[in-house]
């Protein structure tokens, strides 16, 4: 989609987002336009001590000396009336966490604008990210859509593609997207203010995500080498794909999809002139960074010169399998 350029317009924008994700995005806002307020989740507890950490975007704005609201729902009537008493030209949503209902879509004159990390309709939901990944999908992009009622369903705003690199895990394709969703959103939005742009209807079959659960993680060495790879990317950094072995919770953060020559069975350890690696129903995992619970991060050859009896071992799918 071609995307006019329009002069610098400052516009008012009221901006809702939460995690890492949506800082470029608001970075980008407050460089260039005038942002009256954000809205972000409540502070939540987090780590051992579950003691309160606010979203990242709360943390930005309170630099900047923005003015923050954290309602748990927007349905509630304090939280319409404080976004009403922005009066912004628009609101900028990216990865909030929350569906706007219909008061809030009908606050702003110019509507509210989602930074949507997939090419929509494909991917819809909370965990595109991830899904490109698992998927093998060649590419992914930013779609930017007036908001609607549903689920990621609006007219489509601006949309930008990007391939996706063998290497790169949830993280990494996470920094890309959100610095190309700011980049993307400050080209067109003096253009969407003056009423430039003519949004157009998402085409094609919709997909849907939903959160990704801790246990999701889980490697079944039962399943394909490729495919058991891209898991390990995406759910790099969170939650991390992991296995058993002794007992004990065994995070692989880094591993390439090989060859597999010998009759091993699935979750066998072992090594050959490429390196350590394990079984799988088809190929092998050739291992790259692994972390045992408790321990730090390391490379298989290192960890095996710690632990002797790694290499010949059977990783497990639960902690009370068998390990040899």
């Amino acid at each position: 989609m071609e995307v006019p350029r329009s002069g610098e317009i400052p516009v008012k924008v009221l901006f809702m987002g939460s995690p890492k994700f949506a800082i470029p995005i608001l970075e980008g806002l407050l460089a260039h336009h005038q942002v009256v307020g954000v809205v972000t989740q409540p502070d939540r507890p987090a780590g051992r001590g579950l003691k309160l950490k606010p979203p990242p975007v709360k943390e930005l704005a309170l630099a900047h000396g923005i003015p923050v609201f954290q309602p748990e729902s927007l349905k509630r009537e304090e939280a319409i009336a404080w976004i009403r008493a922005k009066e912004p030209d628009v609101i900028v949503v990216a990865a909030f966490g929350q569906i706007l209902p219909p008061a809030v879509l009908r606050i702003p004159p110019h509507g509210c604008l989602n930074v949507h990390a997939s090419l929509l309709p494909r991917y819809r939901g909370a965990a595109p990210i991830p899904a490109a990944i698992l998927n093998g999908d060649p590419e992914t992009g930013i779609t930017i859509i007036l908001m609607d009622e549903g689920l990621d369903t609006g007219p489509i705003v601006a949309r930008k593609a990007i391939p996706i690199s063998p290497e790169d895990t949830a993280g990494t394709l996470e920094d890309k997207l959100s610095r190309l969703g700011a980049e993307l959103l400050l080209e067109i939005l003096p253009a969407w203010v003056e009423g430039k742009i003519k949004p157009l209807p998402q085409e094609g079959e919709p997909s849907y995500t939903r959160p990704v659960k801790k246990e999701e993680g889980l490697l079944d060495w039962e399943l394909p080498a490729e495919f058991l790879a891209r898991k390990v990317r995406a759910f790099n950094p969170w939650p991390g794909a992991f296995t058993f072995w002794k007992g004990k919770l065994l995070k692989i953060w880094r591993a390439t999809p090989a060859a597999l020559t010998s009759g091993e069975a699935p979750g066998k350890v072992f090594r050959d002139s490429e390196g350590i690696k394990v079984a799988c129903g088809s190929g092998a995992l050739l291992l790259g960074e692994i972390q045992l619970e408790g321990k730090s991060r390391m490379g298989p050859e290192e960890f095996a010169r710690g632990q002797r009896d790694f290499v010949g071992s059977i990783l497990t799918s639960t902690p009370e399998g068998s390990y040899r």
